[in-house]
């Protein structure tokens, strides 16, 4: 991107520990792409639920500044939403890589 061209369909890997930072700062928006039976069993505190199965990134709330980063499972789907995202022409492309798996292998709190 030094160059100043913009490439298409890129999804930028952010570790649990930058996003926990991120969301504890209040400069990032964690949009949770599973099902809602996943999260009805275990969440991401503080996320927002836009299940990839009914994706719409038109739902995905105004981030109003803030980076908007997609969360899964185990960074498969967050991937597809945020290339999704993109598509439909939001900047959204981020993604936690390693999804709720990685995030609780961190220590990270999660919602039961």
């Amino acid at each position: 991107m030094a160059d100043g061209m913009e490439r298409a369909g890129e999804v930028q890997n952010l570790t649990p520990e930058e996003v926990a930072r991120g969301l504890t700062e209040g400069r990032m928006l964690l949009v949770d792409v599973r099902e809602l039976n996943e999260t009805a069993v275990e969440s991401y505190p503080g996320a927002v639920i836009v299940p990839l199965s009914s994706f719409d990134p038109a739902a995905i709330p105004d981030p109003a500044g803030k980076q908007v980063v997609f969360a899964c499972r185990s960074g498969k789907r967050s991937v597809t939403a945020s290339l999704a995202a993109q598509d439909s022409g939001f900047a959204y492309d981020s993604h936690l890589a390693g999804g709720i798996i990685a995030w609780k292998a961190a220590g990270l709190p999660t919602k039961t």
